[in-house]
């Protein structure tokens, strides 16, 4: 028969679409047979041959030979004359083979099959795309903004895959213009309408988890293990991490000499100020350097309810808390636990407990003066007897007695 290249006619989806020789020739059967039910109903009794060396291909129709006249249906069925036509041999009962020329079908044949053909590749791209990144959840990838919109961005990688980076999963200092090469971690792939989204993300704190692998060796060795990341995007964020080499200072190699490995990650994140800290399994420990720069006098915990009560000196209250409330914040979420930050009063070593004075003074005045805040001498004392009397519910003489036994103990 006359072949037609059908196999060369279509190289462009194979070059195109990535797809391996054996996958295209089953595509190409299957198109063919999609054609023929097409026309006949039914491809039973067709034999497709796809010769992949030569690029072309065959199709055999096999028919029951039968008496003249008694062809109830010519898909399945030849009548004798007809079957001698193709061979001499041919006896009623017996199976005739004959080859089937697509060319002669028509150029609506060969319109549906191109079309059948397109809609299968069309069908395993999309599967393939989905497959190949539903396996690259997590890893970071590198691509092209090829357009912007207001609630996101739409980037190509180098096999013109488009991949969508939402406006919610950009750093706030983000700022690309069309062309621009975007490094981000694939966050999520879902199949909407049988067609692959690929959605990627910069403020995930697995992007972050990546670089620090990218730029450390020791950690992308296993050397150093990052147990937790947790980020205000753009802003700050909080690394533990951990060596099971007593040799390796983990803090020290993640930042590098005088920085150099920590600016990179920095200058990517757009400025985003990060904190490393040394792992330990000592909550008070983990909590005290989570809480970094801020000193901390000492740390109380409740472990039933996931609270700390962290003092500190009244100068390094603001630091613990830090700009906006992100420092603890963030130690918060590294830590698990919930902190709330006292001043550490230091108590005056002159200074009295108001139950040292029992003897001069009755127990129900003192625990008026406890209610307001007074534990102690100088509590009293600091405020006015006017202020005393405003707050407590104590006669005018009864305060100006109490003064009187506090003050002389001072004299």
């Amino acid at each position: 028969m006359e072949h037609i290249n059908l196999i060369d006619t279509f190289s462009e989806f194979k070059e195109l679409k990535n797809i391996d020789r054996a996958t295209m020739m089953s595509i190409l059967e299957d198109a063919f047979r999609s054609v023929l039910r097409k026309m006949f109903e039914s491809d039973d009794n067709f034999d497709v041959i796809i010769n992949p060396d030569k690029g072309d291909f065959e199709i055999w129709r096999n028919r029951e030979v039968v008496e003249d006249g008694e062809v109830e249906n010519p898909n399945t069925q030849i009548s004798l004359t007809d079957a001698k036509k193709i061979d001499e041999d041919y006896e009623v009962g017996e199976e005739c083979s004959d080859e089937v020329r697509f060319i002669d079908f028509g150029r609506r044949a060969i319109l549906n099959l191109r079309q059948s053909l397109s809609g299968m590749i069309m069908e395993l791209e999309k599967d393939q795309i989905y497959a190949k990144y539903k396996d690259r959840v997590g890893d970071i990838i590198t691509a092209e903004v090829y357009q912007i919109w207001k609630k996101e961005m739409l980037l190509m990688d180098d096999e013109e895959n488009e991949l969508i980076l939402p406006r919610n999963e950009q750093i706030p200092s983000d700022f690309f213009r069309k062309g621009d090469t975007v490094r981000a971690v694939v966050s999520k792939v879902e199949m909407r309408n049988n067609n692959p989204l690929i959605f990627v993300s910069r403020t995930s704190p697995v992007f972050l988890e990546r670089l620090f692998e990218l730029e450390i060796p020791e950690i992308f060795d296993g050397l150093i293990t990052i147990k937790k990341i947790v980020r205000i995007p753009g802003e700050r964020a909080k690394v533990a991490v951990e060596s099971y080499d007593e040799r390796i200072d983990p803090v020290g190699a993640c930042v590098g000499v005088k920085g150099g490995r920590i600016h990179g990650i920095v200058r990517e994140l757009k400025n985003e100020n990060i904190d490393i800290i040394n792992y330990t399994a000592n909550t008070s420990l983990l909590i005290t350097r989570a809480l970094s720069p801020a000193k901390v006098t000492s740390v109380k915990l409740d472990d039933d309810n996931m609270r700390a009560n962290v003092y500190l000196e009244p100068d390094e209250v603001s630091l613990a808390i830090g700009k906006g409330g992100m420092n603890i914040k963030l130690a918060s979420q590294l830590t698990g636990y919930e902190i709330d930050v006292y001043r550490e009063s230091a108590q005056d070593e002159e200074d009295v407990n108001l139950d040292e004075f029992s003897d001069e003074i009755d127990g129900w005045v003192i625990d008026a003066l406890k209610a307001i805040g007074c534990d102690t001498a100088k509590n009293v004392l600091e405020l006015t007897n006017k202020e005393l009397l405003h707050r407590t519910d104590l006669e005018e003489e009864t305060i100006e007695d109490v003064i009187r036994i506090l003050s002389a103990e001072f004299e």
